[in-house]
């Protein structure tokens, strides 16, 4: 593939991007036959990002689907009155059903199948008798593993009729993610994805959160590269073919402050106004990007 002259910038004590496993500086820098850049070695060695081979990405792609119909069942059971208790007993006889493995059960002690941030919840809302109410949002987290391969999304649903804040708060985060899309293709930055968001979000007059953030994902949960929902345009990695990982902007009407419930998990706006996200896994391919949990926003 083709990259921006600067786009791969490579100090004298870096790994030497032809993939030798040596220092820049004693490889390539002053060599007047410098060897062809190794992408998959260079980001393996520099960022620890495993780049996804065909194999791999057909098999994060139908673990993808997997997640796609969990999501779909929970968009079938979400009404006033079910609760989060019942949506995860859903998702989780769904998964072994289907052979499939729940990610987020017993994830450094995570109690549950799937994650439902309710309303002033963030992200990481632990199922329970809750009953949903109407007029609430509800996102749900989903994130399965298909013979050793991972694929991770969320979407946020209403219940019942929703006020003018949480039409307001779940059209921002659905656009954010979709300003995030038109930045997906080789050549372009981390930072470009965030920078995409955080302009579109603020100019919205909403908060971006920045605890947490996109990651690499497929061979393991949770995987380099680190995707922030904020940045500056043209910083960080480079995005090459063959990177897989979550975008998943969280999004606050109010403030970008949270703190973390007792339970170690639930992470809760500062100012209890809503928050709202949307995921999907993305594979970078030649000429732009496949969603692997594809849906419309």
């Amino acid at each position: 593939m083709m990259l921006r002259n600067d786009a791969i910038k490579v100090g004298r004590n870096d790994p030497c991007p032809c993939g030798s496993g040596k220092k820049y500086k004693r490889c390539c820098l002053n060599s007047k036959n410098p060897k062809p850049v190794n992408i998959e070695k260079l980001y393996q060695q520099k960022y620890d990002i495993r780049l996804k081979h065909p194999e791999d990405i057909d098999g994060i792609r139908t673990t993808g689907q997997l997640v796609m119909e969990t999501l779909d069942l929970m968009e079938k059971n979400i009404r006033v009155g079910v609760t989060t208790n019942e949506l995860n007993t859903i998702a989780h006889e769904f998964a072994l059903k289907n052979n499939a493995v729940p990610a987020p059960l017993n994830y450094r002690g995570f109690p549950k199948s799937i994650c439902t941030s309710i309303n002033e919840v963030i992200c990481h809302g632990i199922p329970e008798n809750r009953a949903l109410k109407d007029g609430d949002i509800i996102n749900v987290d989903v994130t399965l593993i298909y013979n050793d391969y991972y694929a991770d999304a969320s979407k946020t649903y209403f219940v019942g009729t929703p006020g003018p804040d949480a039409i307001k708060i779940v059209r921002v985060a659905a656009e954010s993610l979709k300003e995030a899309m038109k930045m997906l293709a080789p050549g372009n930055t981390i930072g470009d994805i965030g920078w995409a968001i955080q302009s579109y979000a603020e100019g919205e007059k909403c908060s971006v959160v920045r605890e947490f953030v996109g990651h690499g994902v497929g061979l393991d949960f949770h995987e380099a590269p680190h995707v922030p929902h904020y940045g500056k345009k043209g910083d960080g990695i480079v995005l090459v073919p063959g990177m897989v990982f979550t975008v998943e902007p969280m999004i606050n009407l109010g403030k970008a402050g949270l703190f973390v419930a007792g339970d170690n998990w639930t992470a809760i706006t500062s100012d209890r106004k809503l928050s709202a996200q949307f995921e999907q896994t993305y594979l970078i391919t030649e000429d732009g990007f496949e969603s692997l949990t594809p849906y419309d926003l």
